[in-house]
């Protein structure tokens, strides 16, 4: 039962950017098993961002056949978000501040709505924030939003979908090294899983079990634990079946 996927990062089509994330938004179309899904986007993080949700229209709609609606959280407008959220096939949730989002979703019974979603078998999906929320637990940059000038990064719980603490970006051209170092230290203090992915690479998690898949061959995704006080960084192999999830979370 369920089915996640998680992206590290990667551009959809901004103005002036190049759409990296293709193959991997053909794989979370194709767990759908129809040609026309609904592809309900939820941009919260982004603060509702049009210019968001015009570039998930023309890349989900346009590009890749996609009937896409999105879910307006923090603006006036009334929404029937029950409806929306369980009468679509995927549900793609847009980067940006994840505090802010979870807080949201938690206000308005979203968070509930979606752990619905779950076990309706809609498809699950996002980057960065979108793919944070899905975990117990996310290593956010959320208060950069808050104070661009001094700020740390923070741990945000999530919806508990899927076990450990995700960290997103994990070897982005902008930000990749210093996350990464962040990260490391980070899992100091917890002794739960760490699952890092880099831009342009996701983990699909199907009924119990979870595939690498990427655009880039470079981009991969890592656990990271501790284990004998040192902390652990493992490659997540690339394997064209799934594989069992407790393989992953084996130290």
């Amino acid at each position: 039962m369920g089915k996640i996927v998680v992206i590290g990062g990667g551009e959809i089509g901004r103005p002036g950017y190049p759409v990296e994330t293709t193959k991997i938004d053909k794989e979370i179309i194709k767990l759908t098993n129809k040609s026309k899904p609904k592809l309900l986007f939820i941009p919260t993080a982004s603060s509702d961002s049009e210019l968001y949700v015009n570039c998930v229209n023309k890349h989900f709609g346009k590009r890749l056949g996609c009937k896409v609606d999105a879910l307006y959280l923090l603006n006036k407008k009334k929404e029937n978000i029950a409806d929306k959220i369980l009468n679509s096939d995927i549900i793609y949730v847009g980067g940006g501040n994840t505090l802010k989002m979870m807080k949201r979703w938690h206000l308005l019974g979203v968070d509930k709505l979606l752990k619905k979603a779950y076990k309706k078998n809609i498809v699950l999906s996002g980057l960065s924030a979108g793919g944070i929320c899905w975990f117990e637990y996310g290593h956010s940059d959320s208060m950069s939003f808050y104070n661009p000038n001094s700020w740390k990064y923070i741990r945000v719980k999530g919806l508990g979908l899927i076990k450990g603490i995700h960290c997103p970006h994990f070897d982005s051209a902008t930000e990749g090294k210093k996350r990464k170092k962040e990260f490391m230290e980070f899992m100091k203090k917890y002794s739960d899983m760490g699952i890092a992915i880099d831009d342009c690479c996701a983990i699909e998690f199907v009924d119990k079990k979870y595939r690498v898949i990427s655009t880039k061959k470079k981009a991969n995704a890592y656990k990271i634990y501790k284990k004998n006080n040192k902390i652990k960084i493992e490659l997540i192999k690339k394997e064209k079946e799934y594989t069992s999830i407790k393989e992953l979370y084996k130290k």
